[in-house]
């Protein structure tokens, strides 16, 4: 709908360099002499009250000065002096602005109180700043380098983000050796203002990048990042390299979850669900770059590697070990072909060692029945030269196998000069190629991570379970109840309430303030009993020989209970002890002790944690991280990822336990984190599984106030697919219309939605000639994130299958205060309440999420409408930029 909001930051037609200079070692110099060589073709404007003229060009005092527009001013001057100069700017109409300078917020409160009145300036004129303490951008293939580094970048398409400068120099001049260009370099420094999200809003949208590569350090504002990753993952790979990733941990925590689960857990659970992938390294960093452009998708992870050496294979196969990519042994058609082929002495598996003798002809067929066999997803050609090999013949035979296959083929040739044509050779046909064996796995694991992540993004879970609803307003009460009474951990009883109105099976228990009291609970229960010791000051109430259990008669139980009182006396002495709760014993000897817990990372929010339970559970430490909400396809990932997963189906005599049981549990811990922001930590341990179901033997709850939110989802990451929002309306001729928000899923209605507009519709939604959605139109339109943007379809059923009659959207604006709307009906529901219905719909949705204005651009002959939004309340004036246009608003 108009240029993107950083459109003057990344292509400006006209640069301030304020602090311009003539001195050597001077930053401004520097800015000035970079844009100078890198043959900027826009006005660059120097700018210092000290000079007349810098490098023989006029000097301006300031920015007014110039009488000119300026597009983007970039800012190298002492910290003391930025806000004033970002008045300056604003008063002069800039709209962007890089700010160079240290000494804001890296150095202490005076550079906060800084840092706050630069942005505070900034936001009153409408200004985006980059930076402050920041490298600057480089735009190549424009000859924008507006930067201080001394490094130069060349064209491609590829994108830099990164939270250093010193990682953009380092990385620059690794680019450089190795023939690698950009399409742009952004360092984020301080993100004072513009942080990655912004950035990759930009970037996913951008004709000329193609692959987004990122370094972070640390992330800001979570829901930002990850929806900006999400949007950008969407439409282009993205590759991310993370500091600090062995990290102890995001806060000293006492409950079994917090113990478990590190920053970089979390960081990676983040990930995952953004689509994008990770690299250890800046190699791996451009290795990942190459092969997800190729754009070969795989569905698992089974290689097969193809190998001259044995050597290599092996080191191969420990690498595919250590990244969890799969060698499964050729099926039995292949062997059959492969015999047929190869020496009898070949390795008859995987690696598949076709011998140090190997003409190309029989690098070619290996390499093809690998292709053709469905084990398989890749294929890794390996080569190391020996005496009798033919290197760039080889490549070739393999490059014809890989022609029109769809499945990705990598290479590995080992060696430099022997090899050098045939790397040649690889890169003109695209195929990508690696000098060492652990670098062609890793890459291949790039891949298969990939889609795989991709996947994931692609999951839009409900916040609710699809069965019995919980009692979200029973286990607030509950909860609010405990904090009114200053309490932040909930007792036994509060806790298996919490769990019973979510429907998550648990043992019962009674609370038992003497013997004689845990005696009549043991009757009642039923033996065997537990006994276990209530006190809202033991986390792990085993630590103080606080629990008895397989108590099998009622004079055991006045034992057992005195005994644990001496236990606790003796071992915590300063607890405060409210009795015992007695629980019934759990009796299966097919069960498998599993654990659940949640944990507030800091950054991203709750986290769902899911491994091997019982005592020893820091011990073993199995577990897999995610972020909610979950759907049963996240939650089979998750599980998949820990050593009991394997635990699960059949083992050693034992039957397979009810998977579904175990997946609608977590679930339910899903839909309970996503409904009750208070929880901050959540402990299941252990959660008995078998044949017959799952059931809770031991919970902890931890709740606190939560933050305020505009939107009930605003305490998690990743926003669920917003269900409540689903409403059901009836023409006056009875036809039922749904308005629900709209779903990756409805790709397909919405392109033949699009189709079945005339030509007229089409023309006034997207103000140009348009026949039907490109695949990137499609997924921006239909893989939305609900919490920056909406969009509501009316649907119907005819002839048994859903049809769209219209959408409405809106796209919040970088002030955060207003949204962009678009609303397009089919033509033959025109007149019959659809349109109205959607904007009503939408409006209702902006209000709630204090959206304070709601505007758009319809063309002055589309009258139909105008009277639509006139009769909503919105007013309308002439476009300054088109008369053709009318600028149509309204206050929410």
């Amino acid at each position: 709908m108009g240029p993107h909001y950083l459109s003057r930051l990344f292509s400006p037609e006209s640069i301030a360099v304020i602090g311009a200079s003539e001195r050597p070692d001077s930053v401004g110099m520097r800015v000035l002499v970079n844009l100078r060589e890198a043959e900027y073709q826009g006005a660059v404007y120097p700018v210092n009250p000290k000079h007349k003229r810098v490098l023989e060009q006029r000097c301006y005092p300031d920015v007014a000065s110039i009488n000119k527009p300026v597009d983007l001013a970039v800012i190298a001057t002492p910290a003391p002096t930025v806000p004033k100069i970002i008045h300056q700017c604003g008063e002069a109409g800039v709209r962007a602005v890089v700010v160079i300078s240290a000494g804001f917020g890296e150095v202490g409160e005076q550079g906060h109180q800084l840092q706050e009145a630069l942005i505070e300036g900034a936001r009153r004129y409408g200004m985006r700043v980059l930076g402050p303490n920041c490298l600057g951008i480089m735009r190549p293939e424009i000859g924008l380098n507006a930067t201080f580094s001394k490094n130069r970048a060349h064209p491609g398409h590829l994108a830099l983000v990164s939270q250093s400068g010193a990682l953009c120099t380092a990385v620059l001049d690794w680019a450089e050796q190795n023939d690698i260009g950009f399409s742009a370099i952004v360092s984020l420094g301080d993100a004072a203002d513009l942080d990655f999200g912004d950035v990759l809003d930009y970037l996913a949208l951008d004709p000329d990048t193609r692959s987004i590569l990122l370094y972070i350090e640390g992330v800001l504002d979570a829901r930002g990042f990850i929806s900006g990753l999400r949007a950008a993952a969407r439409l282009k790979p993205v590759i991310v390299i993370k500091a600090g990733r062995h990290a102890a941990g995001t806060r000293a925590a006492v409950s079994h979850t917090g113990a478990l689960i590190g920053a970089d857990d979390v960081f990676d659970a983040a990930l995952e669900r953004t689509g994008a992938v990770r690299a250890a390294s800046v190699a791996q960093l451009f290795a990942a770059a190459e092969i997800l452009t190729v754009n070969k998708p795989v569905r698992h992870n089974r290689l097969a590697i193809v190998t001259n050496g044995g050597g290599p294979g092996v080191m191969a196969s420990d690498r595919a070990s250590e990244m969890g990519v799969a060698l499964p042994d050729p099926s039995k058609n292949s062997i059959e072909a492969l015999n047929a082929l190869l020496p009898k002495h070949w390795s008859h598996g995987n690696p598949i060692d076709i011998l140090g003798d190997a003409p190309p002809d029989r690098y070619g067929r290996a390499v093809k029945a690998c292709l053709d066999d469905p084990a398989y997803d890749g294929v890794v050609a390996m080569l190391s030269p020996q005496a009798m090999t033919e290197p760039t013949e080889a490549a070739q035979a393999v490059v014809d196998a890989a022609k029109d296959h769809r499945k990705p083929v990598l290479a590995c040739w080992l060696g430099e000069a022997q090899v050098a044509d045939a790397r040649a050779l690889f890169a003109e046909h695209h195929i990508p190629s690696f000098s060492t064996p652990e670098d062609s796995i890793e890459a291949f694991s790039f891949l298969s991570n990939y889609h795989h992540n991709q996947a994931l993004l692609r999951q839009v879970p409900p916040p609710l379970h699809g069965h019995a609803a919980p009692d979200i307003e029973g286990a607030r009460l509950i909860i609010e109840s405990a904090l009114s009474e200053s309490r932040s951990l909930l007792s036994t009883t509060e806790t298996r309430a919490i769990l019973s109105a979510f429907h998550i099976p648990i043992l019962p228990a009674i609370q038992a303030k003497d013997a004689n009291d845990a005696l009549i609970a043991a009757e009642a229960l039923g033996f065997p009993v537990a006994l276990k010791i209530d006190s809202p000051d033991l986390t792990h109430k085993s630590d103080v020989g606080g629990v008895r259990l397989n108590i099998g008669n009622a004079p055991a139980v006045r034992g057992a209970y005195q005994a644990l009182m001496e236990n606790v006396q003796r071992r915590a002495p300063d607890a405060r002890v409210h009795g015992v709760t007695v629980e019934h014993m759990y009796e299966s000897a097919q069960a498998r002790e599993l654990f659940i817990g949640v944990m507030r990372d800091p950054v991203f929010g709750p986290t769902i944690s899911f491994g091997l339970g019982g005592t020893a559970i820091e011990v073993h430490r199995d577990r897999a991280v995610a972020l909610p909400p979950l759907n049963t396809f996240i939650i089979r990932s998750m599980i998949g990822r820990t050593r009991v997963a394997r635990m699960l189906g059949e083992f050693r005599q034992l039957p397979a336990i009810n998977m579904g049981a175990l997946e609608s549990v977590l679930e339910r811990i899903s839909e309970m984190v996503c409904e009750l922001p208070h929880i901050k930590e959540l402990d299941i341990n252990p959660l008995m599984a078998d044949d017959q179901g799952v059931m809770a033997v031991d919970a902890r709850i931890v709740v606190e106030l939560p933050a305020r939110h505009h939107d009930r989802y605003d305490h998690i990451a990743i926003h669920p697919y917003p269900s409540h929002l689903v409403s059901r309306w009836q023409l006056p001729d009875g036809t039922e219309i749904v308005l629900r928000p709209i779903r990756p899923e409805d790709a397909g209605i919405e392109q033949t939605f699009v189709k079945e507009l005339s030509d007229e519709s089409r023309y006034f939604r997207f103000m140009q000639a348009l026949h039907e959605l490109t695949p990137e139109m499609l997924v921006r339109f239909t893989q939305i994130d609900y919490s920056r943007e909406m969009a509501f379809i009316a649907v119907t059923e005819i002839d048994g299958r859903e049809v769209e009659l219209g959408v409405a959207r809106y796209t919040i604006n970088p002030d955060r205060a207003s949204c962009e709307f678009a609303l397009v009906v089919l033509d033959s529901w025109h007149h019959r309440g659809i349109g109205t219905h959607l904007m009503e719909k939408l409006m209702q949705v902006a209000r709630a999420r204090s959206l304070q204005t709601m505007e758009g651009e319809v063309l002055s002959n589309n009258r139909n409408m105008l009277e639509l939004v006139h009769s909503l309340g919105f007013t309308s004036r002439p476009s300054p930029d088109d008369p053709q246009i009318q600028i149509v608003s309204a206050r929410l």
